[in-house]
């Protein structure tokens, strides 16, 4: 189960990567995830 759940994990991580071609883009999308975070725990 336990390795079910990190392939899909690392396969997210390479999915958002792919989409992002620069590391400004990558900073970007980290920074809206962590907002998002902040969001749903407000």
């Amino acid at each position: 189960m336990k390795m079910i759940s990190v392939s899909i994990v690392l396969l997210l991580i390479a999915l958002q990567l792919a989409g992002c071609h620069t590391i400004r883009g990558v900073g970007k999308d980290i920074q809206s995830g962590g907002e998002a975070i902040e969001r749903s725990t407000q």
